[in-house]
């Protein structure tokens, strides 16, 4: 049997009963350690879960799945993933080529950043698509999501937006040269990307961006306990907060549609910079009838 498990948002004990069963039944046990991060250290999980972590980098997972899924007809091997397994497509195609040869997968699943960004007090059955934001070059700046932020604009639906990380990235140089030789860790700011948005609204000017009109949410380890942050404001507001307003990564934003319900705005109210401008910009510019 071939397991995708979910591990959850927060730490080691984030893992489900049945996970932790099947963890502990496994022959091997792989760590997905690249399309997103918990915030605990590998060896935590091996010493709370009795068993050794192979870490998975993108190489493994992507184009060395064989490896992975050796001897998985005969025993049991696990694939542990941070959140959801259906959180990345990647997770997806390893499932699919498990049952191309042959392999029973079962999944089991967890919590992750689609279903908690409900802790902002936005209504998850009122969100749109959710998109990716990845980081600017100076000769790249893709702006592809900003289609289906307005999509889901201009149906009044809030986006969820995923900031890019850089796990075992390799620079254009190395990468060229066919070297080995990965970049440090790196994982987008709010305040990175509230000017990427920023930017690239300029360009397209369709209005949906507007900063001093637009009402967003921003989130960092979510599910974190005492970690948690949650800050909300419009795009300039964000803009201007220092960064440990936001906390550690990982962080995530939401931008807000306009058929806010204003239950949605006053549960988030107790998270904006400034409660009155939030307040007002929901009632004059979203319509939001509020008291």
């Amino acid at each position: 049997m071939f397991y995708i498990i979910g591990l959850g948002l927060c730490d080691e004990k984030d893992i489900t009963v049945r996970g932790l069963e099947a963890v502990k039944g496994s022959s091997r046990v792989y760590l997905e350690a690249y399309t997103s991060i918990l915030m605990v250290q590998k060896e935590r999980l091996e010493a709370f879960y009795g068993k050794e972590l192979i870490v998975a980098d993108r190489d493994m997972v992507e184009m060395q799945s064989d490896e992975i899924l050796k001897d998985a007809d005969k025993e049991d091997i696990t694939l542990l993933v941070v959140g959801d397994p259906y959180g990345a497509t990647t997770h997806t195609d390893i499932v699919l080529r498990a049952r191309s040869m042959g392999i029973q997968t079962r999944v089991i699943h967890n919590a992750s950043i689609m279903n908690a960004v409900g802790a902002c007090g936005l209504q998850l059955y009122n969100f749109g698509q959710t998109v990716s934001l990845v980081f600017f070059t100076e000769t790249w700046k893709p702006d592809s999501f900003y289609d289906r932020i307005k999509e889901n604009a201009d149906l009044g639906m809030h986006t969820l937006v995923l900031l890019d990380i850089k796990v075992k990235e390799q620079s254009e140089e190395n990468l060229a040269r066919g070297r080995k030789i990965y970049e440090p860790p790196r994982y987008m700011s709010i305040t990175q990307a509230v000017s990427q948005l920023i930017e690239v609204e300029e360009t397209r000017q369709s209005g949906i961006l507007v900063p001093d009109s637009t009402l967003a949410i921003a989130l960092s380890r979510v599910g974190g306990g005492t970690d948690e942050r949650i800050v909300a404001g419009t795009l300039t507001e964000l803009l201007a907060q220092p960064s440990e307003a936001f906390g550690e990564p990982l962080h995530s934003l939401v931008i807000v549609g306009k058929r806010v319900h204003h239950l949605e705005v006053e549960y988030a109210e107790s998270f904006a910079v400034d409660k009155k401008t939030w307040r007002d910009v929901a009632s004059r510019v979203y319509g939001c009838a509020l008291e």
